[in-house]
């Protein structure tokens, strides 16, 4: 931006003297981003903030303030980033893109973010003759966290079982895209239910009218599995995994030490001894026909 000034000086009978004095007003402007930002929880953002055209090194002095908390982010002043001035939060989180500084680039990449980075944040960049601001929103840190049980399922063939799946977030269910439950054996993955858009879809024929949802508690977030009249083939490691706008999660169950109730193990023993009993009496009817016919 220039200013400029023209100042004309005349004096009545001479011929016109004009002194053009020329006032060059340096002037820039800071942006940042066109909106407020949403990051996912745990993850990396970049705050921006820069102006168009480099500034002079000499005397530049950038100073990220988190403005709701009053607290020091991070400080470039005599050429170089200076962390040792971060409030202790960001120490190790909040970097300036040091090369890109001469290029007009005054961008801060905070890592790792916490549900406690929401908030204003600040940017001022100071020239030896001049300053100017942005002002940056972290609306929202969203996340979604998906939870299971911690121990193994065991089951006897042809009971009912259930295999845990918790969607626990801030994000409502309706607003969650899918749930896919899949068994992932050695060879292959098997889908076995999923749940998208409202919607509950049967899978591999495998599982075909064994396995559903808990209709009722699928508001309430959760995505249990039911699988009914369990078979030895079902034994493995089954994974749920949530998807909902840009982040999926999930957890696992496993399936293991699939055998026989002792119900199962009285009839398979009246069996065998049912066997014993026929085939004893085979035998005495086979020796008594051999006896009549010496």
């Amino acid at each position: 931006m220039f200013c400029v000034i023209l100042h004309f000086n005349s004096h009545l009978h001479k011929c016109m003297f004009v002194a053009a004095l020329f006032m060059i007003c340096e002037g820039f402007l800071v942006k940042g981003p066109s909106g407020p930002l949403i990051v996912p929880l745990g993850s990396s953002v970049v705050l921006p903030c820069y102006v168009d055209d480099p500034l002079p090194l000499k005397g530049l002095k950038v100073i990220w303030v988190r403005t709701d908390a009053n607290t020091l982010v991070h400080v470039f002043q005599d050429y170089e980033s200076r962390p040792d001035a971060q409030y202790q939060d960001y120490h190790d989180r909040a970097h300036f893109f040091t090369d890109k500084i001469k290029h007009g680039n005054f961008s801060l990449r905070l890592e790792n973010v916490r549900a406690e980075d929401k908030g204003f944040y600040r940017c001022k960049v100071y020239t030896e003759q001049e300053s100017d601001e942005t002002l940056i929103q972290i609306k929202s840190v969203e996340h979604l966290m998906v939870s299971g049980s911690n121990h193994p399922v065991s089951a006897y063939v042809g009971e009912d079982i259930t295999l845990n799946c918790f969607a626990d977030s801030h994000i409502p269910p309706e607003e969650i895209d899918e749930v896919s439950w899949r068994k992932t054996d050695k060879n292959e993955i098997i889908q076995v239910l999923v749940f998208e858009k409202n919607k509950i879809i049967p899978a591999d024929e495998r599982y075909r009218h064994r396995v559903d949802f808990f209709t009722a508690e699928i508001p309430k977030g959760n995505f249990s599995l039911r699988l009914k009249s369990v078979r030895t083939e079902d034994k493995g490691v089954y994974m749920c995994q949530v998807f909902a706008g840009n982040f999926s999660a999930n957890t696992t169950a496993v399936l293991e030490q699939l055998g026989f109730s002792v119900l199962h193990i009285i009839v398979l023993i009246l069996c065998i001894a049912a066997s014993g009993s026929a085939a004893a009496v085979c035998s005495v009817v086979s020796k008594t026909k051999i006896i009549k016919h010496n």
